[in-house]
This record gives structure tokens, C-alpha cells and sequence, in this order.
């Protein structure tokens, strides 16, 4: 299925089920504005908008959330934000002084999420920023203390993808020579940024680094040069288009370092689906332990509810970030002032297992995850339960 497919398939399905309103005195209204069209449909597409119909029909089929002893189900607005922040922030300022809902979902991506921080503070409603990914974070969640980071920090992910480079080196299956390439956004340069220092400091030789424009749709010129460079790894920041055109591209021009690591994207199921056996040993940000209990069944009935598996990365975390909304409002009702702070400060059993918050940051992350088989696993940080031994990517398929 293509992306644009998946985008297609997943701004369309299950509205009905998920928008049909219950009496008004018995509804929790949550609504969202995210990219439906645009440049960030496709990303959306995979990883938060299916969490968000998920958990609202697992919800709902459940009689709704316990809302001080009674049971309210959830009534959804949504509107697309067109990967457009504008757009966003207006549909988040009508979400609130219009429709006025009791909660609002988060955008997709970097950008909108640090676009939005300042409209989620100013309205007082709790910012699940599950799929931003910033070294500004600690900073940020101390301006605007609503504001909760799910993925880790761009210098913990480097730290995960220098450890596991350093591994692979030093038991002789890389060298220190990298190529990097970054898509010139925010989460592009944040990321490239800070591998620029921890790869330094590793040790290892930048034998090429190059940026290229957002939305770029032929990858060839830049990977010709990273391929003269003869590199040992290929790393690459890029978005989930690009990750593809990147796979696609290396396979044509036979661009075969021994170590690759490219995303977002190289978690979602598509990605497999595409590349096959080609997906052998490609590495990118994330992971999951396919072993926990509550991955094995997250994956199961997200497939069975969407009709296709989640990514590998972003995904489960979406839905376990709404497990812990939905545990903090049974907690404390649908005060929105208290349910942030007990986002903050409270303990909350997921499907990624036990998520406390850390200076408003989620600590219970995979930094680097690789293709072995049919899953995507976790292989740094190394020593989190779970964690795989990470492999030399083989010849392309």
C-alpha cells in the first residue's frame, strides 16, 4: 500500500463510528486538528491518527471513561490542519472557544507540536507532545508546565545511535566512516545537530554532511555524493517519504554501506511491506520489545481495528500517552488543571509498561531500533530489557 493509500485510508475510516454523538450530558467531547493533506498526511496517517480512533472506540465500546462515577463516552471533533500550523493553531483556538471541548489531541510532527505549545498553554489544556522530538524540551516544559514530551530528547536518540555505532565498531563489523544527510526542518536540523557532537566525540569521521530541502522528492544527487564519499554508515534524519525515496534509491544506485539508519518511517509496517526482505538489518529511531505482553496485543487489535499493524515507534507510545489521559481524568475528573498535574506527577500502567513522567518527559523509550525479521526491535539504549544485539546490514535483496 502506498502512502499516500495509508493517508487516504486512514483520514477516512471509521468516522462515522467514531463522530456519532451520545446524549450531551453523558459525552466527553475530545477533539484534534491534524494533517489529514499535505506534506505531513503520511506520517500522521501512520502513527496518531489510527491511535486516536483506536483508543476512542476501545473507550467508547468499553461505556466510556469514569468520570467521577459515571460513565461518559467520547464524542470527537476533528478538523485537518493541512500540515499548515496556521491552519492548526486556528483549528485548536476553534476546538476550545467553539466547540469547546473537554480535551484536545495533539498535531503530528516536531514542528506542529512546538508550534502548538503556546495556544495548548494559553487555552490550559494538557499537550501530549508524543510525536516532538527537541533538545529545547526541558526548557520548554518549565515555561509551559501543560506540556508533556514523549520520545526522548535528539541528544538521547544520538546517544542510542552513537552507542550502537561504537558497538558495531569496536566488535569489527563498521568503521568510523559516516555519511549524513538530514531533512532541513526543525526536527532535521535538531537531530543532525546533536549527532554532529556525539559522533565527534565517539570518535568517528563525518566523511560527508548535507542537508537537503523539505519535501524533496528525488534523493539521488545527494546519495551519489554520500556514496563517493565511501562511507561505512549511512545516517540519514529524514521523513517518512524521504526514508523511503532514500531505501529506494540506495537499492538503484547500489549504495550498500554496512550500517544504515534512516527515519521516521523505517518503523512503519509499510516500509516492511515494500521493501521485504531489503528491510533486513535497516536501522532507525525507536523500537518496541516484541515480547512484552502489551505490545503483542497492542499490535494484534490495532491490525484487527485498522487492518494493517502500527509503527514500531511513535505508535504504541500515541496509545499508551492515552491510556495515562484517560487514567489521570478517572483520577481526577475533567478538571483540566488537575488532570495535567497528574499527567506530571502520577504513575500509570501502559502497554509500554509503567510510564512515569520525568520533568513533564517519558523515560521508557528505544533510541534505535533495527529490522530483524518481522519486527522491529529495540536495540538501544543496550541495556533495556529487551534489547537485541544489533546486526551488520547484509547486501540488498
Amino acid at each position: 500500500m502506498t502512502l499516500n493509500r495509508i493517508a487516504a485510508f486512514a483520514a477516512l475510516a471509521m468516522t462515522a463510528a467514531l463522530c456519532a454523538p451520545a446524549q450531551a450530558q453523558d459525552t466527553l467531547k475530545i477533539g484534534w486538528a491534524i494533517s489529514k493533506t499535505g506534506p505531513f498526511a503520511a506520517g500522521a496517517a501512520v502513527t496518531t491518527l489510527p491511535n486516536y480512533q483506536v483508543w476512542v472506540k476501545d473507550v467508547n465500546d468499553a461505556g466510556g471513561i469514569n468520570v467521577g462515577g459515571k460513565k461518559m463516552k467520547i464524542e470527537v471533533i476533528e478538523y485537518d490542519d493541512r500540515s499548515n500550523s496556521e491552519d492548526m493553531i486556528k483549528a485548536v483556538e476553534r476546538l476550545a472557544t467553539q466547540d469547546k471541548v473537554d480535551f484536545i489531541l495533539p498535531p503530528w510532527s516536531t514542528g506542529m507540536n512546538l508550534a502548538a505549545a503556546p495556544i495548548f498553554n494559553k487555552l490550559g489544556y494538557p499537550q501530549l507532545a508524543v510525536t516532538a522530538n527537541t533538545n529545547r524540551a526541558p526548557e520548554m516544559v518549565k515555561r509551559w508546565p501543560n506540556l508533556t514530551f514523549w520520545l526522548g530528547l535528539p541528544s538521547e536518540i544520538v546517544d542510542g545511535v552513537v552507542e550502537t555505532f561504537s558497538k558495531m565498531q569496536k566488535e569489527g563489523k563498521i568503521g568510523k566512516r559516516i555519511a549524513m544527510i538530514a531533512v532541513a526542518d526543525q526536527f532535521g536540523i535538531e537531530q543532525s545537530t546533536a549527532a554532529r557532537a556525539g559522533l565527534k566525540k565517539a570518535g568517528f569521521e563525518l566523511v560527508y554532511d548535507k542537508s537537503y530541502p523539505f519535501g524533496s522528492q528525488d534523493m539521488q544527487p545527494v546519495l551519489k555524493d554520500a556514496q563517493a564519499a565511501n562511507p561505512d554508515v549511512l545516517l540519514a534524519f529524514s521523513y517518512p517519504p524521504d526514508t523511503f525515496a532514500i531505501t529506494d534509491t540506495a537499492k538503484v544506485i547500489n549504495f550498500n554501506p554496512k550500517a544504515m539508519f534512516l527515519g521516521v518511517g523505517t518503523a512503519f509496517p509499510g516500509y516492511k511491506g515494500k521493501f521485504g526482505a531489503s528491510a533486513e538489518g535497516i536501522m532507525g529511531i525507536g523500537g518496541s520489545d516484541a515480547n512484552l505482553k502489551g505490545i503483542k496485543w497492542y499490535i494484534q487489535h490495532h491490525k484487527e481495528v485498522i487492518g494493517r499493524e502500527p509503527d514500531r515507534w511513535a505508535s504504541p507510545i500515541t496509545y499508551a500517552s492515552l491510556q495515562v489521559l484517560q487514567q489521570a481524568i478517572e483520577r481526577v475528573g475533567k478538571d483540566r488543571a488537575a488532570v495535567i498535574k497528574e499527567i506530571n506527577t502520577g504513575s500509570f500502567e501502559t502497554i509500554i509498561g509503567t510510564v512515569k513522567l520525568k520533568d513533564n518527559q517519558n523515560t521508557n523509550i528505544w533510541t534505535v531500533g533495527q529490522w530483524q525479521g518481522n519486527d522491529f526491535f529495540g536495540i538501544a539504549p543496550t541495556n533495556k530489557p529487551g534489547a537485541k544485539a544489533p546486526i551488520p546490514k547484509p547486501e540488498w535483496k
